[in-house]
């Protein structure tokens, strides 16, 4: 007997099978109901009113028929019963094929399968099953063509892998696998249901292999994501003498478009069509010709791929779909708009879906916020906007543009979300820097009970990127242990960037202990990248050596990026050289952003020389970012000459990063002769609206003694970021104009522009050079309380600093040992105003805790032997000169610039 499973599929009780092997069944009876002959009046005529009714399907007509036919006793000849409820069903009358079917009495297979195939066209595809259940609990005779009617049915219902399987055993054990129709129609379903081993069998346990069977695997390969398999069933079809048509060459195509090969495939292939004849204009072959587009543009050859775009006679939706994507897909804007916009003005195609997701999805990952709200407007004329996808892909775009108003505005008008909805938008929250209510959002898709995929992980991890969020990251991780996420590699990279961004590295060590034995690359670099981007120096440099001892472990150029610039921040030679030396041997020394990376790391050793041989040395890899890493570090190391000319002969345009680097070397040049030709450079390119390039000109300016034009830039700039005001209070304190640098500041606060760390370190510098000692200690015991900026080293340099330069040592003195400063900095400004006003006392006590603080820095002896000279103590100033000498220690020279011209 048949039972429901709920409200789903009905399913076949195991007494059927029994019967169908013991002979209850037999397919292929006489069926005297299908020979009726009749000699009334006009039968003949009704037949063939009914067939008439069947190819123009018109309700009215086939009422009238059908009376027609009940009134002539007709309906007890099944052709015509058959013809009719097959009338009804296109006519849209499925109610009335079912009535006319429960209405005859004696049934044979061809009205079954007529009726199971009306419940197929009207969209009532479980209740197509029920039928064939139903018609094998009445005995019911069927054959090959039933069970294609019923695997077509199945083929549109999820999770019937095990129904498709049942019909599959009947085809067996009934010996219907001989039709080869229905052989192709049981692989095409095991494969578009994921079990594509039944697939293999069936198909190599078919006797006669046509050309919709070799199909049929070489699409089925290709939907189970097996493109060498697919290529491989292709060849095997060619080698056979098997003709191929454009299906088994689009498959073919896309195999090889999957596995990103056009040099050895897909050009092949390509040619291979060309012989075939199937890239011809004249026969209805687009899809070959759709196949190869996506192929060159995938492949990132899009001349060629435009070229047959441009050569497909008979373009239809999918042909520009697949152009427009490829543009968009290889970044080129320009071009992905001229094509949507000549798509436009084609008869007979429209943009559709498709199109519009491509394009907005170039629009988010480019930034193109105008683009996508054009965009936006079409969807709203054309009623696209009550689309899923389309609405999660708007929000997306304008999450990404930084719009997080009108994306929650999309989220807030969509009825039935779907979980991209919410994973969207908690990432939206999440990278635009409002972490609470991302993780808000996720407690809120929780407690509505909608399931969380890995996307969901991945987003509401972005969002713990601070010690704040650290017990919110530990919870998710247990939450992550229970579902069984943390088995997937990406979750736990998440993790350790978690940890890592929250400063507990013994979390994030240990869970990557754990995971060492299958930690693939990306999971090692999620700890070495954390570990650089947050201050970690040493424990990157110490995870890379525990890394290149574990056997499966291999290094790439993201990790030998972050490598380098830990040691080039911890400035250690020994770590940096051997970084170097790998890279050179496992040839990443050719990877540009190695390259860069090396650059930046010997210019913070000082060491110039190698900074320009590694520059030299990538002379064809070299980019814009080549360029700025080179000028800056000439720039740090004061070789600022140097970087001028490194400038002038630089084959990219300059960026505002790169202006800004130059800047840097004209103010150290003292010079202001290159500085205005820069400028002038600016305002041609229209970059004196950045920020950090304004704050550059007012620094060189000033530094040049050109106060005034550095007036006139601050006061020109319409939008004063916190660099802005920042420079303009140091130029005031570098002319000694103390009082106006207040000023400037207390303008500042009034602009409810948060001061910073700089502005502090620039106003307490004014206040110094200015004499404005009580003002910039009053600056200085406020700016937490009342501004919220921790006091930092360069801060008590200056109030050091300050004291020093009006004489009042002892005051200083005092604020150190109050403070418990024992920092190089402070210690050092001290050393240098004992020995400028003669207290030796003083300086003898500062100087002991230096040499302790560190023994190699030769200034300190130096400053001290000096303070020593000043007093008449020779024999003390001796034996610290002495000591300078036996430890081989040197002071860098000083120098002066006089500005004869630079080349």
């Amino acid at each position: 007997m048949i039972r429901w499973a709920g409200n789903d599929l009905p399913i076949i009780s195991s007494p059927i099978l029994p019967r169908l092997l013991h002979g209850t069944f037999y397919l292929f009876d006489e069926m005297p109901q299908r020979t009726q002959t009749s000699n009334a009046i006009g039968f003949f005529d009704v037949l063939d009113l009914v067939e008439l009714c069947k190819v123009k399907p018109n309700i009215t007509n086939i009422l009238n028929v059908h009376a027609i036919a009940f009134k002539l006793g007709v309906l007890s000849h099944l052709p015509t019963s058959t013809s009719l409820i097959i009338a009804y069903s296109k006519a849209g009358h499925y109610p009335s094929s079912l009535s006319l079917f429960g209405e005859i009495s004696c049934k044979d297979v061809v009205l079954w399968n007529a009726m199971i195939k009306t419940t197929i066209e009207n969209g009532l595809f479980t209740n197509s099953i029920s039928f064939f259940v139903q018609m094998l609990n009445e005995g019911i005779k069927f054959d090959s063509v039933t069970l294609l009617i019923v695997i077509s049915a199945l083929s549109t219902l999820t999770n019937s892998l095990l129904y498709l399987q049942a019909v599959h055993s009947l085809a067996l054990m009934l010996g219907l696998l001989s039709d080869c129709n229905l052989c192709n129609a049981l692989i095409n379903a095991h494969a578009k249901f994921g079990d594509f081993k039944s697939s293999e069998i069936i198909f190599m346990e078919s006797k006669v292999k046509d050309k919709l069977s070799w199909n049929s695997m070489i699409s089925g390969c290709l939907r189970n994501h097996h493109p060498e398999k697919s290529l491989w069933y292709f060849k095997k079809m060619v080698s056979l003498g098997t003709q191929v048509d454009d299906v088994s060459l689009s498959c073919a195509i896309s195999a090889s478009n999957s596995l990103l090969n056009l040099d050895n495939i897909g050009e092949i292939l390509h040619g291979f069509g060309i012989k075939l004849g199937l890239h011809e204009n004249e026969t209805p072959h687009v899809s070959v010709q759709n196949a190869l587009v996506s192929l060159y543009s995938k492949c990132g050859d899009i001349d060629d791929a435009e070229n047959i775009f441009r050569g497909i006679y008979d373009k239809d939706l999918v042909s520009w779909n697949t152009m427009i994507n490829g543009f968009a897909s290889n970044g080129m804007i320009l071009e992905t708009f001229d094509h949507l916009r000549e798509m436009q003005f084609r008869e007979f195609i429209e943009p559709d879906i498709v199109t519009l997701l491509s394009v907005l999805s170039l629009c988010a990952e480019s930034l193109l916020l105008e683009k996508g709200k054009t965009i936006h407007g079409f969807l709203i004329r054309r009623l696209y906007g009550f689309d899923l996808s389309i609405n999660n892909s708007l929000m997306n775009m304008y999450a990404k543009c930084n719009k997080m108003d009108k994306a929650e505005s999309l989220f807030m008008s969509i009825r039935d979300k779907d979980l991209v909805s919410w994973n969207t938008m908690i990432l939206g929250y999440a990278k635009n820097g409002d972490s609470k209510f991302a993780q808000f959002l996720f407690k809120e898709l929780l407690y509505r009970c909608l399931e969380c995929s890995l996307s969901t992980v991945l987003s509401v991890l972005s969002s713990c990127d601070s010690p704040e969020f650290l017990k919110f990251g530990e919870s998710l991780h247990s939450w992550q242990l229970k579902l069984g996420f943390l088995k997937n590699i990406h979750a736990v990279n998440s993790l350790l960037s978690l940890y890592t961004n929250c400063g507990d590295l013994k979390a994030s060590i240990a869970l990557l202990r754990s995971v060492s034995m299958v930690a693939d690359t990306a999971c090692w670099n999620a700890m070495i990248v954390g570990c650089t981007q947050n201050g970690y120096f040493l424990e990157a440099l110490k995870t890379f050596n525990f890394m290149r001892r574990e056997a499966y472990a291999k290094h790439d150029s993201v990790t030998l990026v972050s490598v380098v610039s830990a040691s080039g921040n911890l400035k250690s030679v020994i770590h940096g050289k051997l970084a170097h030396g790998i890279a050179q041997k496992t040839y990443f020394d050719q990877d540009v952003r190695v390259n860069n990376a090396l650059i930046t790391m010997y210019g913070r050793f000082g060491d110039v020389e190698s900074a320009s041989l590694v520059f030299h040395l990538c002379n064809f890899d070299r980019n814009l970012c080549s360029w700025n890493c080179i000028i800056s570090a000439l720039s740090q190391n004061r070789d600022s000459k140097t970087a001028l000319r490194f400038f002038k002969n630089m084959d990219y345009e300059p960026d505002e990063f790169t202006i800004a680097t130059i800047l840097s070397s004209c103010t150290n040049l003292g010079t202001i002769r290159n500085g205005k030709q820069i400028h002038g450079h600016i305002l041609k390119s229209n970059l004196h609206k950045n920020s950090f390039i304004t704050a550059a000109l007012i620094d060189m300016y000033s530094n040049s003694g050109r106060l005034d034009t550095s007036i006139t830039i601050f006061h020109s700039s319409l939008l004063k970021t916190p660099a802005i005001w920042n420079s303009m209070i140091s130029a005031y304190g570098f002319h000694s104009e103390g009082q106006k640098a207040i000023e400037i500041f207390n303008e500042m606060v009034k602009t409810k522009i948060p001061p910073t760390k700089a502005t502090f370190v620039n106003l307490l510098s004014a206040c110094g050079h200015s004499g404005l000692v009580n003002e910039g200690i009053g600056y200085y015991n406020c700016m937490l309380d009342e501004y919220g900026v921790q006091r930092a080293t360069e801060h008590n340099v200056c109030v050091v600093d300050m004291l020093g330069r009006c004489g009042r040592l002892s005051e200083g003195y005092e604020f150190i040992e109050k403070m418990g400063l024992k920092d190089e900095g402070v210690l050092g400004a001290m050393l240098s105003w004992c020995r400028y006003y003669g207290d030796l006392e003083m300086g003898k006590k500062v100087g002991e805790i230096l040499f302790d603080l560190e023994t190699g820095n030769a200034g300190y002896y130096v400053c001290l032997a000096n303070l020593h000279v000043g007093n008449g103590s020779w024999s003390d100033a001796v034996k610290l000169r002495n000591v300078v000498e036996d430890m081989r220690l040197k002071k860098p020279g000083g120098y002066s610039l006089v500005d004869v011209g630079l080349a």
